[in-house]
């Protein structure tokens, strides 16, 4: 049975918040750690990672902000975005690195409380762009809860840090933006798979992914 045949509920502003939170904890718990370490399998630095984290939360909030107001093609709201140095992620947000990991792990919960606050404030039928489609504000805070775990993860390796988040959250994220993910393995490393970062067995591993931010019922084609 596909996740799509199943419902563990809608992914809330809640979410957001818990997920950003506990983010925020395990960073801290990091203390004088090599922030500068490749993070996981990405071409970023742990610090890298947590501030493209942050401006991705940022995005999402401004991107219902400014709904496509049934503009079609939808586009993305024109910030500036730019890349500290070659091959490091093109950002909005930044932090100052006088502030230290105290200072960037704020950048992070501040980013991640705008989210939150737009996914409960802003109507369900406000459509926004996404490059994979339009989408709604439970898919942004579905969004905003895979790019947290995720990411989370590629640091945590970087950083030597323990990060295994609530199965139930995954469940709602798979649910939510991953309709093709297999329904009966262990919920966090099912998230992970379908992101790349992992293997299912009798499954290969991805090295190539995207998720399906489309409304609920709004028709778009799903992966077969």
């Amino acid at each position: 049975m596909s996740a799509a045949h199943r419902s563990p509920g809608p992914v809330t502003a809640d979410d957001v918040r818990d997920a950003v939170l506990l983010a925020a904890d395990a960073l801290r718990a990091a203390g004088p750690a090599d922030w500068d370490a490749r993070a996981g399998s990405l071409e970023w630095s742990c610090r890298e990672t947590v501030e493209h984290l942050a401006d991705d939360l940022f995005a999402y909030a401004a991107q219902l902000g400014s709904p496509d107001a049934g503009a079609s093609p939808g586009t993305e709201v024109p910030f500036v975005w730019r890349a500290q140095r070659p091959g490091a992620p093109a950002n909005v947000i930044f932090a100052d690195p006088a502030a230290g990991p105290a200072g960037l792990i704020r950048v992070l919960e501040a980013c991640g409380a705008l989210l939150s606050a737009m996914v409960r404030t802003t109507s369900a039928d406000v459509r926004s762009h996404h490059v994979f489609g339009a989408s709604d504000p439970e898919g942004f805070a579905a969004m905003g809860v895979v790019e947290t775990l995720v990411h989370l993860h590629d640091v945590a390796e970087g950083l030597g840090l323990r990060w295994e988040p609530d199965p139930g959250l995954c469940d709602r994220a798979l649910a939510r933006l991953f309709p093709d993910a297999p329904a009966h393995t262990g919920r966090w490393p099912t998230l992970l798979w379908a992101t790349g970062r992992g293997e299912l067995p009798g499954l290969p591993r991805r090295t190539g992914w995207r998720w399906y931010g489309a409304p609920r019922g709004a028709g778009e084609e799903q992966p077969g």
